[in-house]
């Protein structure tokens, strides 16, 4: 629940409901999650536990909760094996999954394998973790699931192992939601130099907007979240915009953020400077005043915002020195 407040409140991830199943009260976790020696597939029991996983629970979830179509399942050790009887069903019940130190089924490796290539319309995202402290034999099965796994050719199923060389059984459950977190929702984020360095720098200006553009359409539609472009994410791309082309894209610019942002004078002063630059010096006026306007009293930044507007009189009348 930390990790969840923290993400969000970071715009990392969005906001989330976090459910826990107790399974203490009678020692019957290993009950609900075991599984048949010969197929690996759920016994009597853990059928009954799934199915009230998969109906019950989430039927409640969603008659009682404003629910997004994203949801996650998280699971340690045996119950790390049992989550991923909602992947290999027919229709995944997850969007992702967490697995941490698995303790897998002999035959789920296998199943999860043969599953991933008719994986299809959503990405599904599984983080995988291990480490140093578990025994030879269990270090052994999951690595070998992450070299399975890592192989898979699907770009609808996207993965993530890690493996903790210094850590212990119990401070890779705290090490493992964070790191999944960030797998998980990073398309969530805002632009990261990681982001734009990769996907964005070399794009030209109608390409880098358009990138902007799909990216929270991706959001709203994975995530279930609205978001309104932020601002952060618009001078993210403000370099290409005002370096590449000539500016021609400027105008373009300043109209997605108007669209955005109608009281911000950011979207008028881009779109002055298109007309400035393209010589229209009566358009170029009326967007930078319209900016100006904008600005509330006091502002620091209204002298500076107004020599725009000094400027391109100067301009207009020609009396204007570089």
């Amino acid at each position: 629940m930390g990790n969840s407040i923290l993400f969000s409140s970071k715009e990392k991830a969005p906001e989330q409901i976090i459910v826990g199943i107790n399974q203490n009260q009678y020692n019957e976790r290993i009950k609900d999650c075991e599984y048949s020696k010969e197929n690996s597939l759920p016994t009597k029991d853990s059928e009954a536990f799934y199915r009230f996983i998969r109906s019950e629970l989430m039927d409640y979830l969603e008659e009682t909760y404003r629910l997004s179509p994203f949801k996650t399942i998280v699971g340690n050790t045996l119950t790390a094996n049992f989550i991923n009887y909602f992947l290999i069903e027919d229709n995944p019940g997850f969007n992702a999954f967490v697995a941490i130190n698995p303790y897998y089924a002999p035959d789920m490796p296998a199943l999860m394998h043969q599953k991933i290539p008719t994986l299809k319309n959503e990405n599904r995202f599984y983080y995988l973790s291990g480490g140093n402290y578990l025994s030879e034999n269990w270090k052994t099965a999951i690595n070998g699931t992450n070299e399975l796994l890592k192989t898979a050719n699907n770009p609808k199923f996207k993965y993530q192992y890690e493996f903790f060389e210094k850590s212990n059984a119990v401070a890779s459950i705290g090490q493992s939601i964070p790191s999944a977190f960030a797998f998980i929702f990073d398309l969530y984020s805002a632009i990261s130099k990681e982001e734009f360095d990769k996907n964005i720098k070399d794009l030209s200006p109608a390409d880098a907007i358009a990138y902007l553009e799909n990216k929270y359409v991706e959001i709203d539609y994975l995530f279930g979240s609205n978001l309104k472009i932020r601002e952060s994410d618009i001078f993210a791309i403000e370099s290409i915009i005002l370096d590449k082309e000539n500016g021609d894209y400027l105008k373009n610019f300043g109209e997605m953020i108007n669209r955005l942002y109608k009281e911000s004078p950011i979207g008028d002063y881009y779109i002055g400077r298109y007309y400035e630059t393209g010589g229209k010096f009566k358009l170029a006026l009326e967007y930078y005043k319209s900016g100006y306007m904008k600005l509330p009293e006091g502002d620091p930044n209204a002298d500076g915002y107004y020599e725009n507007i000094e400027r391109v009189l100067k301009k207009r009348d020609g009396t204007y020195k570089d």
